[in-house]
């Protein structure tokens, strides 16, 4: 996230001593990526970050993987997956590689008795349902219906939510989580034929110093295993930071469609890359304006990566019998394309109001025994033609 930000107080030069009004040092914290090379903010605690009162045994969270040779086309009924009070307990992992991790979740409460820190993978947080606030040691992010929340590894947050009825998709990523490199210039800089610019992304704001001493809970996840370690000290005591590593939040109502005379393919809607995948929003946007021209996608081979469909809301031209909450997925090794009638109902046609997330991963994904609870079993037969 190559964006220059700070909040709160910082001294004037980087390790170099700050003191606190009525004495004594605060404590600075390197908030970095990839050993020192990578992005980092330096933050300011009032207390040692580092006070441990205790460790607790691990909860194991590994997936459980029921399919690791998939070839077949699946649609996944999300919003079956049944709501559940806390925020951890309802994360649902469906779909997964050495690269990332799908889940769903839909948490009815607030993260009120623990903080929680992803100590092995950035996240992506879409919000399909539900509103709130995303709490962290470097300041709040308001949060609403189509946010993306970019969260870094190692970032203590809690999740607070307006109201119990809330539907998220997750994407855990053991790889740093950018915006696509053509998209950028060898600044960082967003380039004019972006999609998005600086401007769309939601910064934290509203640094709350929280002075206290006590124990306080922090639930770290760390190669599937969900380790509960509590600190003398509220982990919120920052009272200033700045650089280039922090949590931000993008709309997906802000990305600006790039279309075409003729049917544009799939890397025009990209979003966001990580290793080995990338995620792409597809938004209400006007068809293509050859007069000949089809606007819906042509058939194509999934010879080197998985397709991943999350289906948010609207009307998605190229399937029939598709609900909001759905997934499809078309794994590598095989065609696909539009649904018998999809092409004829699309000639003519002048915009779409569709509005998805695509996840295409260059290695396959298995499936979890969650997933397979959720499948219907007849997707793969959806091509026939009567």
């Amino acid at each position: 996230m190559p964006i220059y930000h700070k909040l709160g107080k910082i001294p004037q030069k980087r390790h170099t001593t700050f003191k606190k009004p009525d004495g004594g040092y605060y404590y600075e914290q390197l908030f970095g990526t990839e050993g020192f090379s990578g992005m980092s903010s330096l933050l300011y605690h009032i207390h040692r970050p580092t006070m441990i009162r205790s460790i607790r045994e691990p909860i194991d969270m590994t997936p459980e993987v029921v399919d690791n040779k998939n070839i077949t086309p699946r649609r996944l009924v999300g919003f079956d997956v049944p709501p559940k009070n806390d925020f951890l307990e309802s994360r649902t992992p469906l779909m997964l590689n050495n690269d990332v991790i799908i889940n769903v979740a839909a948490p009815k409460e607030s993260m009120k008795d623990y903080f929680y820190k992803n100590g092995h993978a950035d996240e992506l947080i879409f919000v399909h349902q539900g509103a709130g606030k995303l709490k962290t040691f470097l300041g709040e992010i308001p949060f609403e219906y189509g946010d993306y929340l970019v969260i870094p590894r190692g970032m203590i947050y809690q999740m607070e939510f307006d109201t119990p009825d809330n539907r998220l998709l997750i994407l855990e990523s053991f790889s740093p989580i950018y915006f696509p490199k053509r998209y950028r210039n060898n600044f960082g800089q967003l380039l004019e034929h972006s999609p998005f610019c600086e401007r769309d992304i939601k910064l934290p704001e509203n640094l709350r110093t929280i002075d206290e001493k006590g124990d306080f809970l922090i639930r770290v996840k760390k190669e599937n295993k969900l380790h509960e370690i509590t600190y003398a000290s509220h982990p919120f005591d920052v009272v200033g930071w700045d650089g280039y590593n922090y949590p931000y939040a993008f709309s997906i109502h802000d990305f600006e469609p790039i279309t075409g005379r003729i049917h544009q393919p799939p890397p025009v809607h990209q979003n966001f890359e990580g290793h080995n995948y990338v995620v792409c929003s597809f938004c209400p946007r006007l068809y293509d304006y050859h007069p000949e021209s089809v606007p819906a996608p042509y058939n194509h081979s999934n010879i080197d990566s998985d397709e991943v469909l999350y289906y948010v809301d609207g009307d998605f031209m190229s399937r029939n019998d598709i609900d909001k909450g759905q997934f499809t997925l078309h794994p590598a090794g095989i065609p696909h394309g539009p649904h018998p009638g999809a092409m004829e109902r699309s000639l003519g046609k002048k915009e779409t109001a569709e509005l998805a997330v695509m996840i295409d991963t260059f290695k396959p994904l298995w499936l979890t025994m969650q997933a397979m609870d959720i499948d219907d079993g007849k997707y793969y037969l959806s091509w026939l033609e009567d």
